[in-house]
C-alpha cells in the first residue's frame, strides 16, 4: 500500500471516529429527551412564598372605662345635683358637674335616650359615677342611711354602673313624678299609689324605657337604676376632675 493510501485511510478513520462521538450526544428526531426550556414553560417553578403581612388590629374600646355621657349623647340633659347645694346634704359634694359612666353603661343610656326621642321625650341625669369618698360623706347623715348604700360595701354609683334620672319633654322640662329627687320617704317607692295619675304614668314610662335598655329599677327610689352586669365593675374612688 502506498504512503498516500495509508494517509487517506488514517484520515478517514479519524473522521469516522469523531462522527460517531457527535451522534452519541445529539438526540435523533425520535428521541424522548425533553427540552429543558419547554419543561419550564409548562410547569413553572413555584415562587418563594412572600412574607406574610403583619396585621395590626385597632385597639378595642374598653367598655369598663369611665366616659362622660356628653361625649356619647349630647341630648341627655344634665343636672348634677351633688355639684350644687340643691341636694339632701345641702352641700356641694362634687367640684365639677359631670356624669361619668362605664363605657357600655353610657351606650345603653344613649340608646334609651334615642328610643324616648321617638316619643318626643328625653332623659335628665341627676347623678352617675360617685367616688367612694363622697359615699362616706353621705353615710354620715343618719336620715339618709336607709337609702344611701353603706360605703363599707360600696354602691353601684361607686362602680360607675348606676344612674339617677328622670324624664323631660322635648323642651327639657321635667315631667311630673311622685316626688322630687332624693325624697327619702315612702312616696318615692315604686309601689307608692298615692301619687297623681300623671305622675304614676310617667314613673311607669321611665321604668319601662330603662328596663328595655338594660337597667334594673331600685324599689325605694323611682329615679335610681342599676345597669345589668354592675357586679363586674370594681368600686372606685377617683375624683371626677381627675378623669379625662
Amino acid at each position: 500500500m502506498s504512503r498516500w493510501v495509508k494517509l487517506f485511510t488514517v484520515t478517514l478513520l479519524v473522521v469516522l471516529f469523531f462522527a460517531c462521538q457527535k451522534s452519541d450526544t445529539v438526540p435523533s428526531a425520535g428521541s424522548e429527551v425533553k427540552n429543558t426550556t419547554s419543561v419550564n414553560a409548562e410547569t413553572p417553578a413555584k415562587p418563594s412564598p412572600a412574607p406574610q403581612a403583619k396585621i395590626t388590629l385597632s385597639p378595642k374600646v374598653d367598655n369598663a372605662q369611665l366616659v362622660d355621657i356628653g361625649t356619647v349623647n349630647r341630648n341627655i340633659v344634665q343636672d348634677i345635683r351633688y355639684a350644687t347645694e340643691n341636694n339632701f346634704t345641702k352641700r356641694k359634694l362634687y367640684p365639677v358637674a359631670r356624669c361619668l359612666l362605664r363605657g357600655e353603661v353610657a351606650l345603653k343610656l344613649s340608646q334609651v335616650q334615642e328610643d324616648l326621642e321617638k316619643q318626643g321625650l328625653g332623659l335628665k341625669v341627676y347623678d352617675c359615677y360617685r367616688p367612694l369618698s363622697v359615699q362616706k360623706l353621705m353615710w354620715k347623715i343618719p336620715a339618709a342611711r336607709p337609702y344611701v348604700a353603706n360605703p363599707a360595701r360600696g354602691s353601684k354609683h361607686n362602680r360607675g354602673a348606676a344612674v339617677d334620672i328622670t324624664l323631660v319633654d322635648s323642651n327639657g322640662k321635667e315631667l311630673e313624678m311622685p316626688t322630687e329627687f332624693d325624697n327619702f320617704t315612702p312616696r318615692a317607692h315604686r309601689k307608692y299609689r298615692g301619687a297623681s295619675a300623671e305622675a304614676k304614668r310617667n314613673r311607669s314610662l321611665l321604668e319601662e324605657a330603662m328596663k328595655k335598655g338594660g337597667f334594673i329599677p331600685l324599689s325605694k327610689e323611682w329615679w335610681h337604676f342599676d345597669a345589668v352586669g354592675w357586679q363586674k365593675y370594681e368600686i372606685l374612688d377617683v375624683p371626677l376632675q381627675s378623669i379625662p
